[in-house]
């Protein structure tokens, strides 16, 4: 289907349902509206509606209706947002309107139930009790911070109930040998006391198979759980602790050469059959206080992670290389804010109401890396025989800490003038060993500590034309701090902070008495110093950050949502965008002006719909869901050299309900669309100069189960 058809196809969606199928009866119908979502795009819980910021909430009705189980099968429904992906679940990168991401620096960070996820390691984790994911657009630096210049996602938890016991359990199995458990339950132990447990089991056999041995070298196995406690001492405190975990034991890399992979996709040669650990663990703890005048919350985060991956190096049938990597993280941060209450907010000269927030952030983080690649003889110029290198062997450390504040004016009733800003300092420490065995003179251990600060404003004016009608532009900076590169040429194991300026209009406006919901924006972003994340020529499949100059990206975002019968429910995004390298723009030494920013789609576009239907006289409902997301074309390097065509995927899943049982079906990618979403520059085994990975083909699979 063409983006051509997109606005047909939504149209003819809205009209799909007869009106000879009105309820029969005599009761007078009721109010149908799109739900509203209260997201906390700027901190404090608001309709999403009304703030002068481009966000895109997915809820736990979409999450549980669509199946989506990972953060980037919910990112399809947000405009300009692309997710970089490897067969590892380690290797999950964001990217919005062209700002990007690399592990250790992101330039848009996951939060967990309000924790910062520093490493992007631990950012993407399997979906149990999960009641909102929000894709938030724009440079947030003003009040998140450092590694938010681009936007944020915002992933938070379902919280126990305090009233009734609830729970579900489901066993979904499907191709490729997939088959999973998930169990859920919880409920109140007291009128103040709850709890809530969540657990899941997931294994699949590989997409991709080694030709040299005959067995799949990509499969799955994890088992994921979750636990909280939710304590009410008085109305107006509360508190609640998360503990989550991860144990992930998965097969190698599906890394091959660019051109084999599109001559016969899913098929590797390779003599070595490595795999991928991984294991998190999150502890958060929420309190907070709703007082008569202001508002109290506290954040307290630990994430500790560890991975190891270990594979064939060269990705060749020849004992050439190969390299076992082992990375291990234990994170720190502590957030106190106080806000205005809801109700109550501060009065200035006139009358005029003066809603306010402002809090301090503190963090640590201490990374280790461990990583040996092994050459065989004579691979190594200087090394006749087999030999070693930590590449690397390195520890960072980083300690930091933000205070932020901002206040919203409301003048006569419709304008809102918003103003914040936030102050950040943070500390680096590095230790960095790229030495060979038996040794090579020039290998030399590099020491280095550095420190970073910076002052991010930003500004907003919103004016309410019609109640359910709102304009507004924002001007924001963002920031991201420099570090250090564990691995990377010599000379460039340091890189400089990465600035940008980002200015934004829309519009977000409600029709048909609150059955369609329309929203529009427009963007522009510069860049200084952009933080690029570079494969090492010197070191095979390693990357380091470099600053290769200025950017710049416009473009255009349109999101709809519409309800227009109870049993009906119409969706759709478009967005584009133009990115560049600026004038005087040099990577690994080559002048990259003009050139399209890398892994950066021209446009995302996706629309679908949902109906149900009451059967067997109300008892059942039987309900069916169809949705198609479009990717345009994209460069997958800073030289322009090879990109990904514009390609389509196509989602279907239909089921029925009847009382506490469910079942249901569902097929992805259902036409069995062929692409590769990531690649990178391999010069020195792949004979195209590129190796990728193929995105995943058509998987289908059933599920039933039980909720109460």
């Amino acid at each position: 289907m063409t983006m051509k058809l997109v606005p047909i196809a939504i149209a003819a969606l809205w009209v799909a349902t007869p009106v000879a199928a009105q309820s029969q009866n005599a009761q007078p119908p009721l109010r149908i509206t799109v739900p509203t979502v209260i997201v906390t795009a700027q901190k404090e819980p608001a309709d999403g509606q009304t703030l002068p910021v481009s966000v895109t909430a997915v809820s736990e009705g979409v999450i549980s209706d669509a199946g989506i189980t990972i953060v980037s099968d919910a990112a399809v429904y947000a405009p300009n947002t692309y997710f970089t992906e490897f067969t590892a679940r380690a290797l999950s990168f964001p990217r919005f309107r062209g700002i990007g991401t690399s592990p250790a620096n992101p330039g848009i960070t996951t939060y967990i139930d309000g924790v910062p996820q520093l490493n992007t390691n631990s950012s993407s984790v399997e979906f149990l009790g999960i009641d909102q994911v929000e894709f938030v657009r724009g440079a947030q630096s003003a009040l998140f911070g450092r590694n938010t210049l681009g936007g944020l996602v915002s992933v938070t938890s379902g919280r126990p109930s305090l009233t009734a016991w609830t729970g579900s359990a489901s066993v979904p199995f499907g191709n490729f040998g997939a088959w999973e458990t998930r169990g859920a339950v919880s409920g109140p132990l007291s009128e103040k006391l709850a709890v809530g447990f969540a657990i899941s089991r997931h294994d699949r056999d590989g997409f991709t198979t080694n030709d040299v041995s005959g067995r799949d070298v990509d499969y799955r196995s994890a088992t994921f759980g979750k636990a909280q406690v939710l304590w009410v001492p008085a109305p107006n405190w509360e508190a609640r602790a998360i503990v989550s975990g991860e144990r992930a034991r998965d097969g190698d890399l599906a890394l091959n050469d660019l051109e084999a992979l599109r001559r016969d996709p899913f098929h590797v040669s390779r003599d070595f059959e490595g795999r991928n650990d991984r294991d998190v663990v999150s502890t958060t703890v929420l309190a907070q206080r709703a007082g008569a005048r202001y508002t109290f919350a506290s954040t307290t985060g630990i994430v500790r992670w560890k991975t190891r991956g270990v594979t064939d190096l060269d990705y060749t049938p020849l004992p050439l290389a190969t390299r076992d990597n082992a990375e291990k993280d234990v994170q720190f941060t502590q957030e106190v804010r106080f806000a205005s209450a809801p109700n109550a907010p501060a009065r200035l000269s006139g009358a005029m109401p003066l809603r306010w927030q402002t809090g301090v952030f503190f963090f640590t983080q201490n990374y280790d890396q461990d990583a040996t690649n092994s050459y065989a003889p004579g691979l190594i110029p200087q090394i006749p025989f087999a030999a070693s290198q930590y590449s690397p062997r390195a520890e960072l450390d980083d300690v930091g800490f933000g205070v932020y504040g901002k206040g919203t004016v409301t003048l006569r009733e419709k304008f809102d003038l918003a103003a914040g800003a936030r102050v950040d300092y943070e500390s680096k420490d590095a230790s960095m060993d790229m030495s060979f065995l038996p040794p090579i003179p020039g290998s030399p251990v590099v020491t280095a500590d550095e420190s970073f600060s910076n002052v991010s404003p930003q500004f907003a004016l919103s004016y309410r034309f019609q109640p359910e009608r709102m304009a507004y532009v924002s001007v924001g900076r963002g920031f991201k701090a420099g570090g250090f590169n564990p691995a990377s040429p010599p000379g460039s194991e340091a890189y400089g902070e990465e600035l940008t300026w980002h200015t934004e209009g829309g519009l977000k406006t409600a029709w048909a008495g609150g059955r369609l919901l329309a929203n529009a924006s427009v963007f522009v972003i510069n860049w200084d110093d952009l933080q690029l994340n570079l494969p090492n020529p010197a070191v095979p499949a390693q990357f380091y950050i470099a600053n290769v100059g200025g950017a710049r990206s416009t473009g255009v975002e349109f999101e709809v949502n519409s309800r227009p019968r109870a049993n009906l429910d119409v969706f759709g995004a478009f967005g584009y965008t133009h990115g560049r390298f600026k004038d005087g723009s040099a990577s690994s030494g080559a002048d990259v002006s003009g050139n399209e920013l890398p892994n950066t789609p021209g446009y995302t576009a996706s629309f679908g719909a949902q109906q149900s239907w009451a059967v067997w006289g109300g008892r059942a409902t039987v309900y069916g869901r169809a949705e198609a997301v479009f990717y345009g074309a994209f460069q997958y390097d800073d030289a322009n050299t090879v990109g990904q065509d514009a390609y389509s995927l196509t989602s279907f899943r239909g089921g029925v309900r009847g009382g506490r049982l469910f079942a249901e079906a569902w097929v992805r990618n259902a036409f069995d669309t062929r692409y590769i979403p990531v690649a990178f520059a391999y010069t020195d085994f792949a004979p195209s100069g590129f190796v990728g990975e193929n995105g995943q083909p058509r998987t289908f699979g059933f599920s039933g189960g039980v909720t109460f």
